[in-house]
């Protein structure tokens, strides 16, 4: 992971947390326990730094959903 995925990665935290108003601390262990860090956010960061703020919450808690760390 180099500084700009790490940057995004904490972004994409931080805007999941605020969005679903539970704790980054929460958020993060959600992404780690279902790989979303390392399977989706870090490999794809080229492809998702480039959409909204908006898209890339709505479609990381729908991702979230998916893989079962959210209900």
């Amino acid at each position: 992971m180099n500084s700009q995925s790490l940057v995004f990665t904490i972004f994409c935290i931080g805007s999941v947390a605020e969005y679903l108003k539970i704790n980054a601390r929460d958020v993060y262990h959600k992404f780690q326990s279902a790989g979303i860090i390392s399977d989706y956010i870090v490999p794809c960061y080229d492809v998702l730094h480039s959409f909204s703020k908006e898209y890339i919450v709505e479609d990381l808690v729908a991702y979230m959903r998916k893989k079962g760390v959210l209900i």
